[in-house]
């Protein structure tokens, strides 16, 4: 349901620290949009959604 910022550097080949960076920004956009977010963690469908794999 959601990843985590090691799922994110593995699957993008990314520091970790890159990767909640990306994560931040992500859900600073959900947060925008008025959505519930947990720190440190996306939604999987949100993250397929905005990253092209």
């Amino acid at each position: 349901m959601f990843y985590t910022a090691k799922d994110v550097s593995k699957i993008l080949g990314i520091s970790e620290t890159s990767a909640y960076r990306i994560i931040k920004k992500l859900n600073n956009e959900l947060l925008s949009k008025e959505y519930i977010v947990i720190p440190g963690k996306i939604s999987k469908k949100y993250f397929e959604s905005k990253v092209m794999m």
